[in-house]
Formats: structure tokens, C-alpha cells, sequence
């Protein structure tokens, strides 16, 4: 079994670069609290700052026919935003760029729902990694940290171990892995790998994995790492199944998986109580066609005390005491420091040494031009030496 660390040496591509496919992923630290959030949507959408949590959002598939992965992929994206998530905070890689593709009825347009109703493609999107920088190595290189030293920060998943990271995936896969670009594959065996190295490197606290292709469930079962939860929208042997036919687009606007998860997200508000276990259940077989599945023997929490907001949303927790906190004795320091005498001089020194009215409308005085020394004797000379030359010395005499 090779590991993450062997496959980045032996793969092709720049260092630098970023996955472009239908996944996602997203890592979220939340606000104020000391587990934040890391969220991977293999679109690759990835933010982690002191309070928040790291996104990842990776989208894998390139061509007109794959529009529905790029909605999957900014559905999910516009989700997590409206949950209080950042643009800072958020890898956002995609393929393939749907909305400026020449088949595109409505340019500068992605819609996830039928009849042109929701544009998933605002002013407000960032797409951190587009077209053919989005490939296996350099997606692995995001989760393991191992980039260029030169990479700015938010191309970065700055994550570490407080941080809950969500990663969501979607394009097309079999049997143990995922296409890139429909060049390339990433396996399950590289992914568990580079779990690993994440939880080697304390890179995470607890992990949401979720992937929506075909036999989507083959992806999570070699993971071995601790507190890692996956949800998968297709079993093995199960194809993922496409929804929302738009005669005006002229294909398929997204995945039932993620259509019916995203419903259930829209209907999250920072409170919310909802669990994960409550994820589970949004999509029956009914619905998706296809069998979701998930694993928690990873995880050591209960689902049913994991909230929501935990991976999706930027909350703040906030501790809550009875006891009296003493501020008056702060208080009376600062005003004894800044009424002593000493320092109201000082301050009144600094304010005549840098008059700022006058320092913001003074003109600057024009200098006088002195000339250097020497300079009118050597001009003197100069005349001289041109009316010699010019004149000779028999003119001279007419001169005197």
C-alpha cells in the first residue's frame, strides 16, 4: 500500500497547484470557540482563521455535460457563506469555469434549480484554483500542508488540531476512486493516507467527509484515522444519480444527493439544533434513487450530539457565569496613569512638537539656488578661453 507521501512523489503537475473537480472541501475553525470547523467540498473550498473554521471545496469535472457538478459544488459554497462562513476561509477549486462556457444560455450564470430560479454564480464568489490547477497532487498537497513556502495564505488550509474540517466531493468515480479532470484518478487508499498525515500533523480536531458519485461509499471505507465521520450518496455497485433536467440549460442542474442535502441546509440558521443524525436521513432511497450510506465507528462522538453548525456554520460559544468580574480596580489605573502630571507635559510636548493642522496644510517653501563654489570663476574662464579662439591675440589691442 503506497503511501499519500509516495504518490506525491511519483505524480506529475506543479507544486503549487490546486484541484480542480466537482469536490468540495471546506475547514471552518468557529468564531471564538476552541474547536473550529475545516470543511472540504472537493470544488475545494478551505478556510481556517482564529475563531473560524478551514473549507475546502473541490469540483472535479471539466465539460459542458458536467454542469451540474459546478452547481453541486457553489450550492454547497453559498450554503456555508450564508452560515457565517468567509470567502477567507474558503479553497474554492473548480475544473472547469460553466459559467463563462460558450454553451452557456445566460453567461456569467450557474443555476441549481429548474426554470433559471436560484444563480449560484454571484458577484461574491472566489474561485481560489481554476481549470488545470486542479489536480490529485496538488489537491493533496493542500490537505498535508506540503506546498511551496511562496503559496499566499488563502490558498492555504490553515488548519491545526482545534479545527473541525468538512470535506464534500462530487463528480464522477467507481469502484475505490475518483476522477480528476477525467485525466486522473485519486484513490481511496491516497485519501485515507493523507488523512493520516493530517492527523500525523495534527492538521484536524474532528473531520466531516462527504462525497456525492457513483459508489460513492468505496471512497470512506479504507479510512482509518480517528474522529472521522463520511456520508456517502451511493453504495458500491450504485450509480449517483443526476436531478433537474432544464430544457433552457440543456442539461442536468445538480445531484439528487446534494439537491435534498441542501434543502436540508436551508432550513439551518446558526441556533439550530439539528444533528447529524438528522444528515442522514434527508435523502431515503425513495428520493435519491441510489443508497446513501455514512460510517461513524471513527468518530467518537455520539451523531446525535454533533450539531449542524459544528462543520456548516461559524458559531461562537459563549460561557455564561454568575460571578461578579472586577473592573473598577482596571479602571482606576488608567485614569491615575494618564492624570498624572508627567504625562499630561508629555502630551502636551508632543502635541507643539507635531502640529498636525499645520503639518496637513503647509506648502513646502521653495529652496534658493546658490551656485557652487568655484563656479563663476570657472565661467569667467570660459569666456575667455572662446574669445581667444575666436579673436586671437592681434585683436586684442582694439579691446585695450
Amino acid at each position: 500500500m503506497h503511501s499519500a507521501g509516495q504518490q506525491l512523489a511519483t505524480r506529475g503537475g506543479s507544486p503549487g497547484g490546486h484541484v480542480t473537480q466537482t469536490l468540495g472541501v471546506m475547514a471552518a475553525r468557529r468564531a471564538g470557540s476552541c474547536t473550529p470547523v475545516v470543511f472540504l467540498l472537493l470544488a475545494l473550498c478551505s478556510w481556517l482563521q482564529e475563531g473560524l473554521g478551514q473549507y475546502n471545496e473541490v469540483c472535479t469535472s471539466r465539460f459542458w455535460f458536467n454542469y451540474r457538478h459546478v452547481a453541486n459544488t457553489l450550492s454547497m459554497y453559498r450554503s456555508v457563506k450564508r452560515l457565517g462562513i468567509p470567502d477567507s476561509h474558503i479553497l474554492l477549486m473548480l475544473a472547469d469555469d460553466m459559467a463563462c462556457n460558450p454553451r452557456n444560455p445566460k453567461p456569467a450564470t450557474v443555476f441549481s434549480h429548474k426554470n433559471m430560479e436560484l444563480n449560484v454564480y454571484g458577484d461574491d464568489v472566489e474561485v481560489d484554483y481554476r481549470g488545470y490547477e486542479v489536480t490529485v497532487e496538488n489537491f493533496l498537497r493542500v490537505l498535508t500542508g506540503r506546498i511551496p513556502p511562496s503559496t499566499p495564505r488563502l490558498k492555504r488550509l490553515l488548519s491545526d488540531d482545534r479545527s473541525n474540517i468538512l470535506i464534500y466531493m462530487t463528480g464522477h468515480g467507481g469502484n475505490g476512486f475518483l476522477k480528476f479532470q477525467d485525466s486522473e484518478e485519486i484513490t481511496n487508499v491516497e485519501l485515507a493516507d493523507a488523512f493520516e498525515q493530517m492527523w500525523q500533523k495534527r492538521r484536524y480536531n474532528e473531520l466531516l467527509f462527504i462525497i456525492d458519485t457513483c459508489q460513492g461509499a468505496s471512497m470512506y471505507e479504507r479510512f482509518y484515522s480517528p474522529n472521522i465521520m463520511a456520508l456517502a450518496s451511493s453504495q458500491i455497485g450504485e450509480d449517483s444519480l443526476s436531478h433537474q433536467p432544464d430544457a433552457g440549460v440543456g442539461v442536468h442542474l445538480m445531484d439528487r444527493y446534494t439537491f435534498y442535502v441542501l434543502e436540508f441546509l436551508e432550513e439551518i440558521h446558526p441556533a439550530s439544533h439539528n444533528n447529524m443524525h438528522d444528515l442522514f436521513q434527508v435523502c431515503p432511497k425513495s428520493l435519491c434513487v441510489s443508497t446513501p450510506g455514512h460510517r461513524t465507528d471513527l468518530f467518537q462522538r455520539d451523531p446525535q450530539t454533533v450539531l449542524i453548525t459544528d462543520f456548516f456554520g461559524s458559531v461562537r460559544k459563549v460561557e455564561l457565569t454568575k460571578d461578579p468580574v472586577i473592573i473598577k480596580p482596571h479602571l482606576e489605573q488608567r485614569q491615575k496613569r494618564f492624570s498624572s502630571a508627567d504625562a499630561m507635559m508629555d502630551a502636551v510636548k508632543y502635541a507643539h512638537q507635531l502640529p498636525v493642522s499645520e503639518i496637513i496644510h503647509q506648502k513646502p517653501k521653495p529652496t534658493e539656488w546658490h551656485p557652487p563654489s568655484g563656479f563663476i570663476l570657472g565661467l569667467w574662464a570660459l569666456i575667455l578661453l572662446v574669445f581667444f579662439k575666436t579673436y586671437g591675440l592681434k585683436h586684442m589691442k582694439h579691446v585695450i
